[in-house]
């Protein structure tokens, strides 16, 4: 029988979502300006690494089964994976703005995913949410002519964003261990990130001291705090509303690359990206209005 959370559950759910979207907003600029200084693979593999091996202290210490739910993790892992080596390979042709909003498109691509995958027919309002969202990317990118490499590799990360938005809620619903699938996942982008290094031949030498202190960030704060907070919420949070609030990601990567990251404003850029969220809210209010009327005709 479902029963509904605690309100102060929920409550801590979505501010702990909300952290999420932020700190992975933050993460674009300060990327993108080490990117001289350490491989974009390499930088991958050491921050889930790092991440992986901090929480397999713990998984181990509190006597938890690192081999239970592995072929999960695993799925999840190679899903993050195919996310961050197009998006952070793709940040040394795009700007931090531009990926951040590109990088948002994954809500568009939800109610597909939810269609093809998970046999629920989308909804007249994420159809809509999916049309506004890619005329905001064409306006965000200038059209074809301004496209690059860059953009389309970061599209390829929007959708491996919604898949595993998507199967974490399947694999927290049917109440599997956060910890361990967060570590287990963390453990298996790092050696997969490390293991293209070796095959590739990629330096794996960091050249400054404020790359190190970018992976260090990036492996505690936007990696293991970041996803092991999104796999706790989404045990009690439904996942379109979970996209929703990450869907303020790209917004805070905007702000965070126009102020911190010192990029140029371009008003056309700034219109893309608000339709795109716009497209994001919409996407998310089609499920609640089904909720009610399903609570009325109950």
């Amino acid at each position: 029988m479902h029963t509904t959370p605690p309100t102060y559950k929920r409550v801590l759910a979505d501010m702990g979502l909300f952290y999420s979207a932020a700190i992975w907003g933050s993460t674009f600029f300060i990327v993108k300006a080490v990117l001289n200084d350490i491989d974009p693979v390499i930088l991958v593999g050491y921050r889930f690494m790092l991440a992986g091996l901090i929480l397999l202290v713990y998984v181990l210490y509190s006597g938890r089964s690192l081999t239970k739910n592995l072929g999960r993790a695993t799925f999840l892992g190679a899903l993050i994976w195919l996310l961050y080596i197009p998006q952070t390979i793709g940040l040394k042709y795009t700007t931090a703005s531009n990926s951040g909003f590109i990088t948002g498109l994954f809500v568009a691509f939800v109610p597909f995913f939810l269609r093809v995958i998970f046999r629920r027919r989308p909804t007249r309002a994420e159809v809509l949410a999916s049309a506004v969202s890619l005329v905001g990317l064409w306006i965000l990118t200038g059209g074809m002519k301004d496209v690059n490499i860059g953009d389309m590799l970061t599209l390829i990360a929007a959708m491996t964003y919604a898949l595993h938005v998507l199967y974490s809620d399947k694999f927290m619903k049917e109440r599997v261990d956060p910890y361990v699938i967060s570590c287990q996942q963390f453990l298996v982008v790092g050696v997969l990130s490390l293991l293209t290094g070796l095959l590739f031949d990629l330096p794996f030498g960091v050249k400054s001291t404020a790359a190190i202190w970018t992976v260090l960030f990036l492996a505690l704060f936007p990696t293991l705090l970041a996803f092991l907070i999104q796999m706790l919420a989404q045990r009690i949070t439904a996942p379109m509303k979970v996209s929703l609030i990450f869907a303020l990601e790209p917004v805070f990567a905007a702000l965070f690359a126009w102020t911190l990251g010192g990029e140029q404003f371009v008003t056309h850029r700034a219109l893309g990206g608000l339709l795109i969220f716009a497209a994001l809210v919409i996407s998310g209010i089609s499920p609640t209005i089904r909720k009610r009327k399903d609570s009325v005709l109950t």
